[in-house]
């Protein structure tokens, strides 16, 4: 039986002696847009992120690194109202831009000459603001009204994050990469407010993120 069970999982996973020298560099990175419309269109949230990456191996198989960007987030709500003969339309935008810094250690097990699994420890932080503005207009016959306000807050978020992943080497120089879910803590804290804990735990198809990584190859 043990036989038989070693040799279905020689089969299943391809073990194998390669290995990812000390010493070895890479380059990656990811870009990220995405644009979900609900509610027929008056509630609208875009996302875009760009987060270059490197990576050193300071022991076979175990890096660290660094990943320096910048993301945004824009979440737009319009609303109408109409009382008598007095239509309202307002709008709501609120955004997120903010600095990222990511300094992370990986760790690799081998799986095959070309295939390996990895478990990745990052620190995420994020530097940036809540831009929250506010606009109306009101039209009543031939009467217009218009009005806005905005508002600004700085704030922080700084967490810790443990994500699984696998990367493929399609050669010496070239990798694709793939995370799966994300188990992790942050703590947001704006400038004049009160902190927020949020925890985030989950391994699901809707959290595969893919990139592609150039190897420095020793």
């Amino acid at each position: 039986m043990k036989k038989i069970l070693l040799a279905g999982a020689v089969a299943l996973f391809g073990l194998s002696n390669a290995q990812i020298a000390k010493g070895t560099t890479y380059l990656s990175g990811s870009v990220g847009y995405s644009q979900v419309e609900t509610n027929n269109g008056n509630l609208k949230t875009e996302n875009f992120n760009v987060l270059p990456t490197v990576g050193y191996f300071v022991n076979t198989n175990l890096a660290i690194g660094l990943g320096v960007g910048y993301q945004t987030e824009k979440t737009t709500t319009t609303t109408t109202t109409t009382i008598g003969n007095a239509t309202t339309v307002s709008e709501n935008v609120i955004k997120q831009p903010a600095f990222v810094v990511a300094p992370f250690v990986r760790k690799y097990w081998t799986l095959s000459d070309k295939l390996y699994i990895f478990g990745q420890l990052a620190v995420p932080m994020q530097f940036g603001k809540t831009e929250n503005e506010n606009s109306s207009v009101t039209t009543a016959g031939n009467t217009t009204i218009s009005n806005s306000t905005s508002t600004e807050a700085k704030y922080t978020q700084i967490g810790v994050t443990v994500k699984p992943g696998l990367d493929y080497f399609l050669n010496k120089n070239w990798s694709i990469e793939a995370t799966i879910g994300e188990f992790g803590y942050s703590n947001y804290k704006p400038k004049d407010g009160d902190a927020t804990n949020n925890y985030n735990f989950g391994l699901n198809l809707s959290s595969v993120t893919f990139g592609v990584k150039y190897v420095f190859a020793k």
